[in-house]
């Protein structure tokens, strides 16, 4: 079983996102970072080089494609979590019951977490409205997760 991620060290790097402004599929500290943006960049300092690529993708496309995109990724290269999340663990969320996970948050405490939102960037805020949306829990490796061949 692969180890998971220093949880203090995650959210140190998180919270140096904290008044990024957003930046649709940027990921680059203090300049521009979206949801998945800020969790690349957290992935390339805990973890090293991002594990795949990503095509350009619009603000809507789990509306339009309808396809669990974010949580077939997620499963991909990140620890699957069971049980309560802890802190420094990404939260995969869905803006409505029927829809595709399409936003990231990470777990910064018991009750707060950061994430990158249209238009206020990235923010530190209380889970509490979010509990409801979660879709799924991961956790960063503590190194890369070799990818399978589908």
């Amino acid at each position: 079983m692969m180890d998971r991620a220093d949880p203090a060290r995650v959210i140190a790097v998180a919270r140096s996102f904290l008044a990024t402004p957003y930046r649709h599929q940027a990921s680059c500290p203090g300049a521009g970072a979206d949801c998945l943006g800020l969790v690349r960049a957290v992935w390339r300092d805990i973890v090293g080089p991002e594990p795949e690529g990503f095509r350009a993708y619009a603000r809507d496309w789990a509306e339009t494609l309808g396809e669990e995109r974010l949580m077939d990724l997620a499963r991909r290269h990140l620890l699957p979590r069971s049980g309560a999340a802890e802190p420094g663990d990404i939260l995969l969320l869905r803006w409505r019951r029927g829809l595709p996970a399409s936003h990231l948050v990470i777990l910064c405490g018991p009750s707060v977490i950061i994430h990158a939102a249209d238009p206020v960037g990235v923010v530190a805020v209380p889970l509490g409205p979010w509990k409801k949306r979660i879709a799924g829990v991961f956790s960063f490796p503590a190194r890369s997760v070799p990818r399978h061949p589908s």
